[in-house]
């Protein structure tokens, strides 16, 4: 009866919050930059990185005892090593407080154009604030319980990026058969990008990043019905959407925007302008519609971050790894004293970003390039957890196993692996926009915050003895292979005296 009580999430509603994490219309303009390369990087990250980590992620998290708190269960069970665990877990963590600004940011610059109020994205000052408070009213949606965030997800999934991503390309494709010019050129040329040119590469971190995420929900699979058969069916219909939305979404900007004229910002806005004018003079009001209904989309995904990571790094704390004042809920069973320090490192972010100065082109670099960074440390250390589940772990029960055997299991392994390592290379090459002094300014923060992102983790593990004293007797939580251990432990010592005898 209590594990009836615990699931509330049903397939479509875990689908949603799973989607709204990896799906999102605002990431089409930077796609719309590699013109019509953009099918040759999401097949490559699609196929060699995004379905990799999807099959990956769900027969790690079958595993009988791994799946809670998401990858700190996956990569501390298999690695037998609480601590790794949660060195993956707070990258997965600290990546998306960086990434929740650049989102905010992009709700902030539509809201603009929606109300003809650029001072709200152009002036520091008001920007900085308008972000606080769009964060402040979406974490307070979250107080409710997953069960409401996976309601905000699955309405700001079925409107703010299915439906307005429909829109999108029928107009984009009744525009183009109209006959109307196309932006880019097509050509298996220009499928395939230089590789004589390192620059050309760098966005391909852009692609991995926009398909991160796919296992964040991993924290919440027993709050799901039927896992063993919800969670693998829900990545692979994940994967294919993403690659198809993802693939069209960036051409039908590149082929309707000039390439001299797009905005990362507001490239959306851009597009469903030109193609709204272009079948109405009076299609103000339309496109403001589309507009906030992809805001709601970009709100969505925002929540599901915010109770996905969160939620794993209480449940460390149940471990031992982390203070017990972390893993105070409300009666909704909403981490709140999590989500406050989440906020606090949110303020810091934003305020970092946002009065950068004549830095701030920079700062912005570096902190987006970081996220990527320190989430593919997070997807390196679940690939090398992995590896070790297929060959010396392959006994352990799981309800979902990738087909085929411990060939293609290493084949699929490989795939991601080298793709993660491929992206976290190009990440260091600096942007050719940046002035040589620049490049130095980039690549030198770029090194010290990842050294520092990767040190942080390491000292507050250190402390593992003293959290793991404070917790109440008898609530502290072992993960699942000390458990095992400990029962071939007790096994042994029983069976010795019968093997005197």
């Amino acid at each position: 009866m209590e594990k009836k009580q615990v699931k509330k999430l049903t397939m479509f509603g875990f689908f949603s919050m799973t989607a709204s994490m990896v799906m999102a219309m605002y990431e089409y303009p930077s796609f719309a930059t590699s013109q019509f390369a953009v099918v040759f990087f999401v097949l490559l990250g699609g196929i060699f990185w995004f379905l990799p980590t999807a099959l990956i992620s769900a027969e790690m998290a079958s595993v009988e005892g791994w799946s809670e708190g998401g990858v700190f269960g996956w990569v501390g069970n298999a690695l037998h090593s609480d601590k790794v665990g949660f060195m993956a877990l707070f990258f997965q963590w600290f990546q998306i407080t960086v990434g929740l600004v650049t989102m905010s940011y992009f709700v902030i610059g539509m809201l603009a154009d929606i109300l003809n109020w650029q001072a709200l994205n152009n002036l520091p000052w008001l920007k900085f604030l308008a972000c606080l408070v769009l964060f402040i009213i979406i974490n307070l949606l979250q107080l409710g319980g997953t069960k409401y965030t996976a309601v905000i997800a699955k309405w700001g999934f079925l409107l703010g990026i299915l439906l307005t991503s429909v829109i999108f390309f029928i107009c984009a494709i009744v525009y183009l058969a109209q006959g109307n010019p196309v932006q880019i050129t097509f050509g298996a040329h220009q499928f395939f990008p230089s590789f004589a040119n390192v620059g050309n590469l760098t966005i391909f971190a852009t692609f991995i990043l926009a398909f991160a995420g796919v296992e964040a929900s991993g924290s919440h699979i027993n709050e799901l019905e039927n896992p063993g058969r919800n969670y693998p069916l829900t990545m692979f219909i994940i994967v294919i959407l993403a690659i198809v939305l993802d693939a069209f979404g960036g051409l039908a900007v590149a082929c309707v925007i000039p390439q001299q004229q797009l905005s990362l910002n507001s490239g959306i806005f851009q597009t469903l302008s030109v193609l709204f004018f272009h079948f109405s003079p009076y299609a103000t009001g339309a496109i403001d519609i589309v507009s906030l209904l992809i805001v709601l989309g970009v709100v969505a995904e925002i929540g599901s971050w915010i109770v996905g990571p969160s939620t794993g790094m209480r449940t460390s704390a149940q471990y031992g790894m982390m203070p017990q004042w972390i893993t105070k809920t409300n009666k909704h069973d909403v981490p709140v004293n999590m989500l406050f320090v989440q906020f606090l490192v949110f303020i810091m972010w934003d305020a970092i970003l946002t009065f950068g100065g004549n830095g701030g082109n920079v700062s912005f670099l570096v902190a987006t390039t970081l996220t990527t960074l320190i989430y593919l440390v997070c997807y390196i250390m679940m690939y090398i957890g992995y590896f070790k589940l297929i060959f010396t772990e392959k006994n352990l029960k799981r309800t979902y196993s990738i087909p085929g055997g411990i060939v293609v299991k290493f084949i699929v392994a490989i795939c991601g692996i080298c793709t993660s390592v491929f992206a976290f290379c190009m990440s260091f090459t600096p942007s050719t926009a940046l002035t040589s002094s620049q490049t130095v300014t980039f690549i030198v923060l770029l090194v010290v915050c990842f050294c520092i992102a990767v040190v942080i983790p390491i000292i507050i593990s250190a402390f593992q003895k003293v959290y793991a004293r404070h917790v109440p007797e008898g609530e502290l939580k072992i993960m699942h292979y000390k458990l095992v251990r400990q029962a071939a432990q007790q096994n042994a010592a029983q069976s010795a005296p019968v093997q005197q005898n």
